[in-house]
This record gives structure tokens, C-alpha cells and sequence, in this order.
């Protein structure tokens, strides 16, 4: 909710900036980042000059400092200054209050009995930088020693994901008798509709638990990876669309995530190559059912 909030207050500062004919979001990737906030602050502080306030970009920026300084040519009327100054120290306001809000999850985080025992865990090397709405807190640990497994090796499920998950589960898991059962709450399992033996045609359930849209946006994000999960959902992506292949690796994450709570097993990744290996040869043993069943023999080319 305060992250919801956050954001639209950054909107309201690109529109102040906008009406003053400050083009800084089109010379930084976000306004918020080092070299945007910097600027901000010292329009807001009195400073006019685009050439000094383009020195203040980052080294990492990638546009320069000229094309900063062409963009800051603004009109600076006083009250736009005024909207662009709300807006900032309401979006300060937030961040602040996200401050306090992780500094009580981490408080919460050590109530939890650990679980994990004498168990150690994996440190997994990070796949990207720290994003500004990630928990400002090493979450890991005690995520690892309340849950007894670390839900963060599966690929594409990031510490906001396993919070959800602790927030709407918790570690025990056995209520549901088996992972079929789990992801059928969840409204992951494909729907169904029989009458008379006929099978109907049937939307796509929706589902507001948290759990779930965790989930699937860990499906969309695994999609762009080179892993096994991310080779599923495209493979999926191909015969039923986007949508059908979001909702299937979000299935596949939840029993991933069921197995691990439920028997407290680590999580195994697996390569490339022997996901590769196994759905060949997979196609080659439907491909012989069906020579098979028309009455005909499967051989391979002989060798050249």
C-alpha cells in the first residue's frame, strides 16, 4: 500500500517537472534514482542553472552532461515549485514509513521458532542490483530459519515472493492433503467444467490472494530467464499463449514451494541440458505411440 502511494507521488513529481518544461525523465531511466533525486533536491534548495545542475549526474548515467543541461532549460514558475516540493517530501514521507514497516518485519521475522535446525544454508549469487521496493534488511536468514527451507533457490521467486508466502501460509502446510490440492486453492489448476461426460469450455478463475499474484508474477519473470522453468513457460507460451503459460509455471512454482515446506527437502536445480535430454526424448516417445497406433514402425536415419 505505502509503495502504491509512493508511486503516485513520484507521477506528481514528473508532472511539476513537466509543467515547468523539465524534461529530466527523458534523460534518466527514473527520477527517482541517484542522478534524478540529486537534481530534485537542488531545484528544490534554489539552484536554476542547468549546467550545474547536470553536473550532479552519476557517472553511471548514460546520457552526459550537455544533453542533461539541455533538458533542465525550465520556466520555474513558483507555483509548480511548490506542487514538485509536496510531492517530494510526501514520496520521503512513504519511504519512510517503508522504512519502519520493514524495520517491524524484521522484528516479526525473529519471533518465528527455527526450523531449519542445524541445517546450513546455500548462499545464491544475486542475479541483479537491489531494486529501491525491495525489504531493506537481509530477509534470507530468517526467512531460511522460520520457513526450514530457502524458498529464494527456486528460480524466479525472489524474497517479496516468500514473504507472501510466510504472510498467507506460514511453514505448515499439511491442511492441504496434497500440492493437486494446494494449487487448486490457490486457483492454479486448469478449470474444469464436466456435465454428462462432457467437458465445457471454461474461463480462467481469478484469484486476490496474495500467494497467487506472487506467484504469477514470479512465472512472468522466470519466463526471460535461461533456465529450465524459464524453457517450461516458453515452450507452454508457444502452443496456449501468454496467458496459459503464466498460470502453468505458476502452478508448476506451487508445488515446487509445497514439496519443500511439506518434506523439507532442498530445492535441486536443474540444467539445461538434461531438461533438454528429457523433453527429447519425451517427443520421441510420443512420436512412437503414434507411429505405433497407425501401424507403423519408428526407426532412426542411418548414420552418414
Amino acid at each position: 500500500m505505502l509503495v502504491r502511494y509512493a508511486a503516485s507521488h513520484v507521477q506528481h513529481m514528473q508532472k511539476a517537472l513537466e509543467q515547468m518544461n523539465v524534461k529530466l525523465p527523458e534523460v534518466v531511466t527514473d527520477i527517482t534514482g541517484l542522478t534524478g533525486m540529486s537534481i530534485i533536491r537542488a531545484i528544490l534548495d534554489g539552484e536554476r542553472d542547468p549546467v550545474k545542475l547536470a553536473k550532479l549526474r552519476d557517472a553511471r548515467c548514460h546520457h552526459s552532461e550537455e544533453q542533461i543541461a539541455l533538458a533542465l532549460q525550465g520556466t520555474w514558475r513558483p507555483e509548480h515549485l511548490f506542487e514538485l516540493r509536496q510531492a517530494y517530501e510526501l514520496y520521503q514521507f512513504h519511504h519512510r514509513q517503508i522504512s519502519q514497516c520493514d524495520q517491524q518485519l524484521e522484528t516479526e521475522l525473529g519471533r518465528f521458532p527455527n526450523r531449519a535446525g542445524e541445517k546450513t544454508r546455500t548462499v545464491k549469487p544475486r542475479g541483479r542490483g537491489r531494486k529501491s521496493n525491495d525489504v531493506r534488511f537481509e530477509a534470507k536468514g530468517p526467512l531460511f530459519q522460520a520457513l526450514g527451507v530457502d524458498l529464494t533457490m527456486i528460480e524466479g521467486i525472489d524474497v517479496g515472493t516468500v514473504l507472501a508466502i510466510a504472510a498467507e501460509i506460514g511453514p505448515d502446510v499439511s491442511r492441504f492433503p496434497s500440492e493437486k490440492h494446494f494449487a487448486s486453492w490457490l486457483r492454479l489448476s486448469p478449470p474444469q467444467n464436466q456435465s454428462n461426460k462432457t467437458n465445457k469450455r471454461r474461463d480462467h478463475r481469478k484469484s486476490t490472494s496474495r500467494v497467487t499474484i506472487a506467484l504469477r508474477l514470479a512465472a512472468r519473470s522466470v519466463g526471460k530467464t535461461k533456465t529450465p522453468l524459464g524453457m517450461f513457460y516458453r515452450r507452454i507460451r508457444s502452443r496456449i499463449g501468454g496467458l496459459g503459460a503464466v498460470k502453468a509455471t505458476a502452478h508448476k512454482l506451487a508445488c515446487l514451494v509445497y514439496r519443500m515446506l511439506k518434506y523439507g527437502q532442498e530445492y535441486v536445480t536443474q540444467s539445461m541440458e538434461e531438461y533438454k535430454a528429457k523433453m527429447e526424448t519425451s517427443v520421441l516417445n510420443a512420436l512412437k505411440r503414434k507411429a505405433a497406433a497407425m501401424g507403423y514402425q519408428l526407426n532412426p536415419l542411418p548414420a552418414k
